[in-house]
């Protein structure tokens, strides 16, 4: 019950943070954009996945992981924090989106889902491969931002 609990209240300041930041996080949208276009020719996965994901997973660019790591993604490996952070630290915000690219690449949904622009499945197929420990959550945040900045437009 009291997960339950947490879970709701997280959600709720999630939501709430959504309506007096949106500013904010837009700027987050429209500021990484270029690299998540980019990517998305590259790599054939839709940058609306990929912008979605990193606004999620960094906060829209406010978690300390994102200032201080570059990791826009919630990517777990080495870092110089003397062991304070158990997630990677990227040399640029670049390097973080193409990491967090190349390891779809390395997934056996990929050959399946590249080159298709279904948000949706993508979502479903990165969260039953265990890439967030709260699945439903996760695409449920992600759906929230997908609907809200649009990102089907992209």
């Amino acid at each position: 019950m009291l997960k339950v609990f947490k879970l709701v209240i997280v959600s709720l300041v999630f939501v709430l943070s959504l309506g007096t930041a949106t500013a904010q996080h837009h700027k987050y949208i429209k500021k990484y954009k270029p690299i998540a276009e980019e990517l998305s020719q590259q790599y054939e996965i839709p940058s609306s996945v990929i912008l979605a994901v990193a606004f999620v997973e960094t906060g829209g660019g406010t978690s300390k992981n994102s200032k201080m790591l570059n990791n826009h993604f919630g990517i777990i490996g080495k870092n110089n924090t003397g062991g304070k952070s158990v997630y990677k630290q990227y040399s640029s915000v670049r390097a973080s989106y193409e990491g967090f690219c190349k390891l779809l690449t390395r997934k056996k949904y990929y050959k399946r889902l590249k080159g298709t622009d279904d948000f949706t499945t993508w979502v479903k197929a990165i969260a039953s491969a265990g890439y967030s420990t709260q699945p439903d959550e996760w695409k449920r945040r992600l759906h929230l931002i997908y609907d809200t900045f649009n990102l089907h437009n992209l």
